[in-house]
Parts: structure tokens; sequence; C-alpha cells
């Protein structure tokens, strides 16, 4: 074959590209595999460090509670009908046996009538069938017959005494008027809530819900104080009075009153927080192994179990640590599984990993 004639054009590209090629081999051949790249150097965390303290023998539990009368009822009528007048308004103060609410008694009225002239009736039978029954003229039978006929009388005139009574609603004790719930004109049920009451009888509480892993460390008499955000500046001290003995169907937790000093000015339905002194988590000796970490250190928890990071000798590396949760003092979360760790990494911790470089920073 006849070879073609190559422009001079095409042969300087040529020879252009030849050099090039071979610039690019020998550069490759350099470089080498990627297990003979240089390292990179890694990049250190910067942290910062803690002390570990020792723990208190007592540990303190905060929880959200609300503010309000120890007992509180709501109060209803016995029997059904048509609600006549409610003196009161909600927020009122109200002594014991102060009338609150009544009924439309014309029905009940009328039946209390009824049964009180039964009685006379039956009474005045009794009386002629005895004489009959002394007379001879009477049986035993008849003679008893009149006699219970004359009980039932009675008995139905003291139910119906117990329906008018109750058709008036008065306050047990000395209190205060929650919410009203019926207004004059409304037809109630028996027992249907016409007034929530707060009765100042035995004073009020603060109450709070706590899961069974913190209530079974709290006891009546354990030392507790709260705040509230409707006031700012002041804090009430006092003690637990009641602990519950099982557990609210509805939520799960066991409900702990506490009585304040000082707070019988304060309204009914404030929610605040309270913190109470309670005992370290059962099986541990007291405060014994028991250590006092910043709460930022704790990087993770599930339960009772959490994780926290340390530093290795020469201050280099992270270290992780596992610890077990055994409360809450101040702003300080309270472990154990520290024995030995003299500091722990606050800032920083969550940014760590097992044997992660770090650099302390003062």
């Amino acid at each position: 074959m006849m070879a073609l004639p190559m422009s001079p054009s095409l042969i300087g590209t040529t020879r252009r590209v030849r050099p090039t090629l071979l610039a690019l081999s020998v550069a490759l051949a350099c470089a080498g595999s990627p297990e003979d790249a240089a390292p990179v150097a890694e990049s250190a965390t910067p942290i910062r460090l803690a002390p570990v303290a020792s723990a208190t023998d007592n540990v303190t539990i905060t929880a959200v509670g609300t503010w309000g009368a120890r007992d509180e009822v709501a109060l209803s009528f016995k029997i059904g009908g048509i609600v006549a007048r409610v003196l009161v308004d909600q927020g009122a103060t109200v002594r014991r046996g102060q009338a609150l609410a009544q009924l439309d008694q014309r029905e009940i009225d009328a039946l209390l009538a009824k049964a009180t002239i039964g009685v006379d009736k039956a009474r005045r039978d009794a009386a002629r069938v005895e004489r009959l029954f002394r007379d001879s003229v009477a049986t035993i039978a008849q003679w008893q017959d009149a006699q219970s006929a004359r009980d039932a009388a009675e008995a139905d005139l003291r139910a119906a005494q117990v329906n008018h009574e109750y058709a008036t609603i008065v306050a047990p004790t000395d209190g205060v008027v929650l919410r009203r719930q019926a207004n004059p004109g409304q037809l109630v049920g028996p027992g249907a809530p016409v007034l929530d009451f707060a009765s100042r009888g035995r004073g009020q509480v603060m109450r709070v819900g706590l899961p069974d892993r913190d209530a079974v460390r709290v006891r009546v008499g354990a030392t507790a104080t709260a705040t509230f955000d409707a006031m700012p500046g002041r804090t009430f001290r006092g003690s637990v009075v009641l602990v519950g003995a099982d557990a609210d169907p509805r939520t799960g937790t066991w409900e702990v009153q506490v009585r304040l000093d000082g707070a019988g000015d304060l309204p009914s339905g404030l929610v605040g927080r309270v913190s109470l002194a309670a005992s370290p988590a059962r099986g541990t000796a007291g405060a014994r192994g028991v250590a006092a970490i910043p709460a930022e250190a704790l990087v993770e928890g599930d339960g009772q179990a959490g994780v926290v990071y340390t530093v290795d000798a020469d201050g280099t590396r992270a270290r992780r640590v596992p610890v077990t949760l055994v409360g809450v003092e101040g702003t300080h979360v309270l472990v154990r599984g520290l024995e030995g760790i003299a500091q722990v990494v606050t800032a920083g911790a969550t940014w760590l990993t097992d044997s992660a470089r770090v650099e302390v920073k003062r």
C-alpha cells in the first residue's frame, strides 16, 4: 500500500503529543501505589476537663409539680333535678356549712310531705290494730303486719328527709371554689359534678409525679425546696408528707406530696419545680463509689446506664467509660464506675469516640 503524505502541521502536532504522554507516564510511575502515599495527620478535637467530685450521702431528685389543696373534691347533689340556684362563683372563699347551690325543691318537698302523711297513717293503723289485738279481735299476724307497715313508712320518711337535705350543697369545710360546672335551670343527674372544691382542712401541698426508680428513694419527712416561675426570686422550703402506695394507672407515676412553709398565700394551680432529698439508689452503700460529675459530661444515657469520656495518661487520647446513673445533685449527675478517674471531659465530649485524638484546652 502507498503511505499517504502527512502535512507539516500534523507532523508538528504529533511531535508535541509524544513528550506530553511521556511526562504523564513518568509522573504516574513516581506516584506509586496508595499504600506508599504519605499518611494524613489526624486532627485533634479540642476539649475541656472537669474534676470528678465525691458525692454526699443524699442525692437530689428534681421534678415538676402542681400546687393545690391537699383535699380536692367534686361537690354534687345526691339526687337529680333542676338546678335552682348556684350561690358562689369560681374562686370564692367559703366557710364550713355555707350553702353553695340548691335544686328546685318543689318535687322533693312533695315527696317529703307524702312520706310524712304515710307515717302518720301507718302509726294510727298500728295503734288501732294493737288495741284490737289486745281485745282479741285482731290476730297476732295482723298486729305484726301493722307494725311492719309503720316501720316501712318511717324508713321512707327518713329517706325523703335525706334527699331533701342533700338537695342543697353546703361547704364541707373552709375552702375555695375551684370551678363551677352547673348553672341555674340546668338539669343534672345524681352525682353529677356541680362545683370543684378545694378544702383547707388539711392545708395545701405540692403534688409531684415520680417514676418508680425515684419514688422508692423518697421518704416521708425528706427535705424539699420549690420555686415557681410566677414567683421569681422566692424559694420555698418544706418536707415530704406523703409518698403514694401505688402508681397512677393513667401515668404510671407515684404521687408525692410536699408541704411548703410560708406558701399559704399561693393560689391553687401554680406549676413549679421541686427538688427532693433522696437516698442513693438501692444496692449502694451510702455514697461509697458514687461520684459527682457536671451534667454536660454525660454524653449517653439509657435508663441507669450512661457514658462519659476521660483521657489517657499523656492526655492525648480520649477513653470511653461506661457508668451507672444514681441521681442528680444540683447541677451535677451522680454516677458509679469512675473509681480511680480524676477528670472527665465536659466541653467537646459529644464529638468524641473511643481513642480519638484530643487537645486539652485550659
